[in-house]
């Protein structure tokens, strides 16, 4: 092998040393992990589920202005493994007719309910079945059931509805009235704690006399003792 292949040998090996060894240096500068939290935090701007967000409304208000023929519409998503007439046959899941006032998983002709189901207890009462139409595996961990849930909470109401009326007729539970106190709340936040100073009219412990009491002049009441009065 002459001079010259000796020298270009070198070079290439020299030249493939330097790349290797910049492309280590270049990882261990720019070398990062994925954040545990991906983006960056807004000034003013909550996360979802923080304090202040916006509450769920109750099914019972929901269900005061649903709709059942809206509610039918939804049901057709269901209709592929549901029938819903008196006397239908299960199929993939359970007839539906009369289930609303039902005991969960029990009955339908039969029907093999899973075990996860059946651990609920109770029955179809109307916020049983917008959890489970919410989410029927967070509703009951372990169901058959392969539905992600309906996330339209009007959805739900008015599908719920529209199975009241197939059967059940259950009567609808009174929605709450607007701005009615909360009665979880504490009696501090509920109402005014009384204050004794407030019969005598002296809140700021200035002496002053109730709204209405006679006034006294400090100067006759001198002289009445004078006397003997």
């Amino acid at each position: 092998m002459d001079t010259r292949t000796n020298t270009i040998a070198g070079w290439t090996l020299a030249a493939c040393g330097a790349a290797l060894g910049l492309s280590i240096v270049g990882g261990m500068i720019y070398h990062g992990e994925r954040p545990e939290k991906m983006g960056y935090p807004i000034e003013g701007v909550q996360e979802a589920g923080a304090a202040g967000a916006v509450a769920e409304v109750p099914i019972a208000t929901l269900l005061a202005s649903a709709d059942p023929a809206k509610g039918a519409e939804v049901f057709k998503k269901c209709a592929a493994c549901h029938t819903i007439n008196q006397g239908g046959a299960n199929g993939v899941g359970p007839n539906l007719y009369a289930t609303v006032g039902e005991a969960v998983a029990q009955g339908k002709g039969g029907y093999p309910f899973s075990e996860a189901l059946k651990s609920v207890g109770g029955s179809w009462d109307f916020d049983k079945l917008n959890a489970w139409l919410t989410s029927p595996r967070k509703f009951a961990n372990g169901t058959k059931m392969t539905f992600a849930g309906l996330g339209n909470a009007q959805d739900r109401a008015n599908v719920i509805l529209y199975l009241n009326q197939q059967g059940s007729n259950v009567p609808l539970p009174a929605a709450p009235a607007a701005g009615a106190p909360d009665k979880s709340a504490s009696p501090a936040e509920n109402a005014v704690e009384a204050d004794p100073r407030a019969a005598t009219g002296d809140l700021a412990n200035t002496g002053t006399p109730a709204a209405g009491a006679p006034s006294v002049d400090p100067n006759a009441a001198k002289e009445a003792a004078k006397r003997g009065e």
